[in-house]
């Protein structure tokens, strides 16, 4: 099952996807901009083999609800979040509100 729902944060539109799979669940929270993902999102793939799409990501380790996601500190990120200010140990919704 897929569930996806619209997400304020201070104003700000995201949208929120939680990916109900066997033995693990994928959550993602994004805008037109970048986005955040569980631990499932690959850093690496994104830095090395698609750096010429300058995506804008981060990565929440041990997160099992879009709330979760939210709170908790981004363990890694696309170089480009990097570039935009965008830094390891920011919670997701730090995170999400530089990417406006």
């Amino acid at each position: 099952m897929v569930a996806i729902e619209a997400l304020h944060i201070k104003g700000h539109s995201f949208t929120a996807v939680t990916v109900y799979l066997p033995n693990t669940t994928l959550l993602t929270i994004s805008n037109d901009r970048g986005y955040i993902m569980c631990g499932a999102l690959d850093i690496a793939l994104l830095n090395d083999r698609l750096a010429e799409r300058k995506i804008i990501a981060g990565r929440a380790v041990g997160v099992k609800t879009i709330d979760q996601l939210l709170k908790a500190p981004l363990e890694s990120v696309t170089y480009e979040a990097g570039r935009q200010g965008i830094l390891p140990g920011m919670t997701g919704e730090e995170a999400l509100l530089k990417m406006i």
